[in-house]
C-alpha cells in the first residue's frame, strides 16, 4: 500500500523538482495530485520521467480529507492560509517555506543530521524544511561535529539564482544576453546587476547589519544541530543558475586532522567526498546539478586555530536544499509513523 500525497506549488521551480524526485526514488504513492494557485489550474504537468502526467488543480478549492503527506512549494503567504487547513484534517504538511522553522512545536529536519526530530511532528502535523544553504552545510557539519565537537562556524555562501525561484533565473539569462549584444542589464529582480557580478546581499537587511539568509543559516543550524555552536554567515548571490557553493571553516574542541575529517565525510551519509589535490580535482556547482549528494571538497587544515579545518561543500539547491530533502522527510515520516500495510 502507498499514501495518497499532495504536491502544492506543483507548476514552480521547487514542486516540479518535488514531483521528479518522488518519481525517481518511486515514493509508495497511490494517489498523487498537483495543486497551485488558480492563474495554473487546468495546466498539465509532468510526474517526473514516467508517462503518467497531472492535471494542476486549484488550491483554494481542494478538500484536504484523507490525503496523507503535503509537500508545500508555495511560499509563507500561502503556507499560512493552507497548511494549518491541511493538518487539521490530518494531512502531515513539510513545508519548504521559512514560516514554521523556528516555531517550537514544529520540527525542523534534515533526516541525515536529526531524524529522531520528526517525532514531534503531531503538535502541529506540520515539519518544516531548513533553508537550501542551511540543509548542505549541517549535512557536512554533522558527522564532524559528533567526531570532534564544533565551536565556532565561519561561512560564506555562494548562492545560484535558482535561490530565487524562476525570476531570478530569467533575469541572469536575460541580462547576459543584453550584455553581449550592447543592450541595458537593468535589475529588476535583484538589487542590482547579477549577471557577470555577485551581491553580498540575499533577503532583507536586520538592524545588526546582517541578512535574512544569514539570520536563517544561524538559527536553523542551531536548531537542527546544536544551540552551542557559535555561527557567522555572509550570504552571496552569484551568477550560476543552479547549485549552491559554500566555503566554511570550522573550529573544534578537540584535534582533527585533515585526513581523519577526509575519513569521516567518505563514509558519511549524504556526502559525497571527492577531494584530488590537483587541478580539478574538486566538485564546482554545475557538475553537482540533478545530484542527490552534497558534496564536500577542499578540506584542509587551518593553522590559525587550534583545531581548525576549511572546507568547500556544493550542493544542488532545488534537491538537497529543497525538494529532496522534503522527500526524504516523507520517507522518514512513512518508516517511523504512517507506516502502509
Amino acid at each position: 500500500m502507498g499514501y495518497r500525497v499532495v504536491v502544492a506549488g506543483a507548476t514552480g521551480n521547487v514542486g516540479r523538482e518535488m514531483l521528479n524526485i518522488l518519481a525517481e526514488r518511486e515514493f509508495p504513492i497511490d494517489e498523487i495530485v498537483a495543486l497551485a494557485s488558480a492563474r495554473s489550474q487546468g495546466d498539465v504537468i509532468d510526474f517526473g520521467e514516467t508517462e503518467k502526467t497531472l492535471k494542476v488543480q486549484n488550491i483554494e478549492h481542494f478538500d484536504w480529507t484523507g490525503w496523507d503527506i503535503a509537500l508545500f512549494a508555495i511560499g509563507s503567504e500561502a503556507t499560512k492560509k493552507y497548511a494549518p487547513i491541511a493538518a487539521a484534517a490530518g494531512c502531515v504538511v513539510i513545508d519548504n517555506s521559512s514560516l514554521y522553522r523556528m516555531d517550537p512545536d514544529v520540527p525542523l529536519i534534515v533526516p541525515e543530521v536529526n531524524p529522531h526530530a520528526i517525532d514531534g511532528y503531531k503538535k502541529r502535523n506540520i515539519i518544516a524544511n531548513p533553508n537550501c544553504s542551511t540543509a548542505q552545510m549541517v549535512v557536512a557539519l554533522k558527522p564532524l561535529h559528533d567526531a570532534a565537537k564544533i565551536l565556532r562556524v565561519v561561512v560564506s555562501t555562494y548562492q545560484s539564482v535558482s535561490g530565487a525561484g524562476k525570476e531570478g533565473m530569467d533575469e541572469l539569462f536575460e541580462q547576459s544576453r543584453n550584455i553581449f549584444v550592447g543592450d541595458s542589464a537593468e535589475a529588476k529582480k535583484f538589487t542590482k546587476q547579477i549577471a557577470f557580478n555577485v551581491i553580498p546581499h540575499i533577503d532583507s537587511f536586520l538592524d545588526d547589519g546582517s541578512t535574512k539568509e544569514e539570520w536563517k543559516m544561524v538559527v536553523e543550524t542551531k536548531k537542527i544541530l546544536d544551540p552551542k555552536i557559535k555561527i557567522t554567515a555572509t550570504c552571496v548571490r552569484v551568477p550560476v543558475f543552479v547549485g549552491h557553493s559554500e566555503s566554511i571553516n570550522i573550529e573544534f574542541e578537540n584535534e582533527l586532522s585533515a585526513k581523519k575529517a577526509q575519513s569521516i565525510l567518505r563514509e558519511a551519509p549524504g556526502i559525497m567526498l571527492v577531494d584530488k589535490r590537483e587541478d580539478g580535482g574538486y566538485i564546482t556547482p554545475i557538475e553537482c546539478v540533478g545530484d542527490y549528494a552534497t558534496f564536500i571538497s577542499r578540506v584542509r587544515e587551518d593553522s590559525t586555530v587550534d583545531n581548525g579545518i576549511n572546507l568547500w561543500c556544493v550542493s544542488d539547491n532545488l534537491r538537497k536544499g529543497a525538494a529532496l530533502n522534503a522527500v526524504q522527510i516523507a520517507e522518514l515520516l512513512g518508516r517511523r509513523h504512517l507506516k502502509k500495510g
